[in-house]
């Protein structure tokens, strides 16, 4: 199962968290943001499809999460939990922890944000529109 969310990039994604990374519907980004990769998703987990967020609440399933970006394309990958909550409508955090919150999309991350891609961080900092497609696989 697959949900996508289009968004775009900004001047102040550095891309530099060492255990999470986020995608925010917010439309501004500060330089202490560093875990954000795009900024004005048109959606947040509280709207994704109730079939897919039951998928994500196995603690089976494989969570897929990647952004294209002006040529460019990296994902990470991580694991479902059932007390994934997919609440919140402003922001999908990924985190290489076992820490969930509203935001939490996905735990064990094989990478954070500094982890990403480095010429995809550079098309993002310069703005570029993003594709962000998640995907759950059951195993």
């Amino acid at each position: 199962m697959t949900e996508v969310v289009h968004a775009r990039g900004h001047e102040h994604v550095s891309a530099r968290h060492a255990s999470t990374f986020e995608i925010t519907t917010d439309d501004y980004l500060t330089p202490a943001g560093d875990c954000i990769l795009v900024i004005d998703a048109d959606r947040a987990p509280a709207d994704f499809d109730p079939d897919f967020v039951e998928a994500c609440r196995n603690a089976d399933a494989t969570i897929t999460v990647s952004i294209e970006a002006d040529g460019h394309v990296d994902s990470v990958t991580g694991r479902g939990d059932p007390d994934l909550e997919f609440a919140s409508e402003r922001s999908a955090v990924g985190r290489t922890s076992e820490y969930v919150d509203e935001r939490t999309i996905l735990l064990e991350a094989d990478v954070a944000a500094k982890g990403f891609d480095r010429e995809l961080v550079a098309a993002l900092a310069d703005g570029a529109d993003a594709r962000v497609t998640f995907t759950v696989s059951l195993e």
